[in-house]
């Protein structure tokens, strides 16, 4: 019996890297994980990368053809060397010259936000549609966007910083420098932040928040914020409300401006409330063109964390 085609996806981040191996379907194999060994700096790193490359070649039956990194940062297309990544502090790091050289098998280098988004699209809720935008609401807010059954790269290989659209020229500062940026409104840090200012400002209007941080603002987290939320407290409610409206103004201008067929809207904060997707559809029906959300479809991600890896191993197997 023939071996089966596949490669070796990697989502790389601050704090963990998981590796698997992915078939042409799709199809999710063994998988490894390991804490990111960052205080070792790249060289440590990539060897936690070619030990869990190595252990995933020893399967029986598998034709491992290459290996994709999702990383959380800025790539520089050509080369595939990481520019920066703020999660590992990384500056101008060779990584597709490394890997390939530690681990003999050919690399693709991508953003962590872009790898997800080439899962999903492929195998998970875009499957089928030409013109999807993926919009990832964490901590920060990534996406990516496919236009006519292309992935855009942008000129600079940036496409798809969605979060930093400016909704709001005197909004609050973002991380970027920038003001009013959607992320600086409905990010998991920017969420956190306006509710300790608040709670720090108003503890008895925010008391349930409080109580469930430990009595201690600074330890309020969006996590905490979403509980608060989902237990009525009323100025959880408000903060969320604002960051809604946020997200609503965002993804409708990108609606305007792209007209795709599908949104996918996932990350930690909508994982932790699933009800986001139809409020934001029903606030961007509301602002929209009439035209362009006619044949708009939303929907929540189908492969949860693991779309990542299955992207990045797709990206590999379209190396040439």
């Amino acid at each position: 019996m023939a071996s089966t085609k596949c490669a070796i996806g990697v989502d790389l981040g601050g704090t963990k890297i998981a590796l698997g191996t992915v078939d042409e379907e799709g199809n999710l194999f063994e998988m490894v994980r390991y804490e990111t060994d960052s205080q070792g700096g790249p060289e440590a790193v990539i060897q936690q990368i070619a030990r869990g490359v190595s252990h995933l070649r020893r399967q029986a039956g598998l034709n491992i053809v290459g290996m994709g990194v999702g990383v959380a940062g800025q790539i520089e297309h050509d080369t595939g060397a990481v520019l920066f990544a703020p999660n590992l502090d990384w500056h101008d790091v060779p990584l597709r010259d490394e890997l390939e050289r530690q681990s003999g098998l050919p690399a693709a280098i991508t953003n962590d936000v872009r790898a997800a988004l080439w899962g999903e699209w492929l195998f998970g809720a875009g499957r089928g549609v030409d013109d999807l935008i993926c919009v990832f609401i964490g901590t920060g807010i990534g996406g990516g966007i496919v236009a006519r059954g292309r992935v855009l790269e942008g000129c600079s290989n940036t496409a798809g910083e969605i979060g930093h659209l400016m909704i709001d020229l005197h909004g609050p500062r973002c991380t970027c420098g920038n003001r009013g940026c959607m992320e600086a409104f409905a990010g998991g840090w920017a969420i956190a932040k306006r509710a300790r200012e608040l709670v720090s400002a108003h503890p008895s209007g925010g008391s349930t928040i409080l109580e469930m941080a430990g009595g201690d603002p600074e330890h309020i987290t969006a996590r905490i914020l979403v509980q608060a939320c989902h237990a009525g407290d009323g100025l959880a409610r408000e903060i969320m409300d604002v960051a809604i409206d946020a997200l609503c103004a965002g993804i409708t201008s990108l609606v305007n401006a792209v007209n795709p067929c599908r949104i996918v809207l996932g990350g930690g904060i909508v994982e932790g409330m699933p009800e986001l997707v139809q409020r934001i559809e029903r606030g961007v029906r509301e602002r929209a063109l009439a035209a362009a959300v006619q044949k708009l479809v939303f929907s929540p991600p189908l492969l949860g964390n693991d779309a990542g890896i299955i992207g990045a191993a797709a990206v590999a197997m379209r190396l040439k």
